[in-house]
């Protein structure tokens, strides 16, 4: 992430009319997940018309803000409204949404949708010449309301430079979990995901799972401890009795919960955990590869950079980037 782009912490909800529940809440859960976890997220509740306005469920929302300058590096989030058809008198969007939305983005704020609020980011022009997503029953009418839209289908969210949109309801979580990971990395990510007790899906278009966010979908809840532990512990030496220790096991018995549950042995999992932070290091950080290596827990930088080949097939010193 660039200087330019780099999150600060600042999520500006912009909640609008006929707001859907699920569309505002589970997306804002995430965040407020990841700041109790450490993140530096700040909330703010804001509206273009400040005061109270009805959610689509019929619960009244008070308390929101006027929409406030923005920074760059900023996340403003839309949850999506229920849509009806726009008239002269009542518009798709709010007058004001549409100056202020286009206003952030040229500071450099970052602006994410969730379901319909896609087509919020779309009547002020964010998404002309973007790829974006949306709720299944809305692809035909945006495509057709937005040509220039570049909308996709069958995806769960969609990132496209400082504009991200996602399908409905879940996936402004799985679309939530995504930034948290592009600001705080998939550790963060993945623990927040399993607080929530969630499923933490990746868009297909979308790179292999991260090791930090594989096998967290079972419900051993020792081999949990024992993971949360090695993800949140890379730089510190274990060894299977540690372990088996912290999770009221003999060492025979992690070893076979851990294989049995997710294919590999705490040490094994250890490793991938090790070689996935080492790539992230060397691919956003100047630290250099002795230093990258003591970050991960290996002692021996040479045999990190042995492990490191034999796992991707290039040396450490390839994964910087040109």
């Amino acid at each position: 992430m660039s200087s330019e782009d780099r999150s600060t912490g600042r999520v500006v909800v912009l909640v609008l009319p006929e707001v859907n529940l699920l569309d505002l809440g589970g997306p804002v859960q995430v965040f407020d997940t990841a700041a109790y976890q450490g993140a530096d997220y700040r909330l703010e509740f804001v509206s273009a018309d400040p005061g109270e306005l009805l959610s689509a469920q019929g619960l009244r929302l008070a308390g929101l803000d006027p929409l406030p300058a923005t920074a760059a590096g900023d996340l403003i989030l839309v949850p999506g409204p229920r849509l009806r058809p726009p008239t002269p008198e009542h518009p798709l969007v709010p007058a004001a949404v549409l100056p202020w939305l286009r206003s952030a983005v040229r500071d450099g704020a970052r602006v994410a949708s969730v379901c319909t609020g896609a087509a919020v980011l779309a009547e002020a022009g964010l998404l002309a010449g973007r790829r974006c997503t949306t709720h299944w029953s809305l692809i035909d009418a945006m495509r057709r309301r937005y040509p220039d839209a570049k909308v996709k289908e069958a995806v769960l969210y969609v990132h496209d430079g400082p504009v991200s949109t996602s399908a409905g309801i879940a996936a402004g979580i799985d679309l939530a979990l995504s930034l948290v990971e592009r600001d705080h990395g998939p550790a963060l990510a993945a623990a927040v995901a399993r607080q929530l007790v969630v499923y933490l899906r990746r868009d297909g278009a979308q790179g292999q799972i991260s090791p930090f966010l594989a096998h967290r979908a079972h419900l051993h809840p020792a081999v949990h401890r024992v993971q949360d532990h090695i993800a949140q512990h890379l730089d510190a030496p274990h060894t299977l009795d540690e372990l088996a220790r912290l999770a009221h096991l003999s060492p025979r018995g992690l070893t076979r919960a851990f294989t049995a549950t997710i294919g590999c042995t705490p040490l094994e999992y250890q490793q991938r955990l090790r070689l996935e932070l080492a790539a992230n290091l060397l691919a956003e950080t100047d630290l250099t590869i002795e230093a990258v290596a003591a970050r991960c827990g290996f002692r021996d930088a040479r045999h990190f950079r042995r492990l490191y080949a034999a796992r991707h097939g290039v040396p450490p010193s390839a994964a910087r980037p040109a």
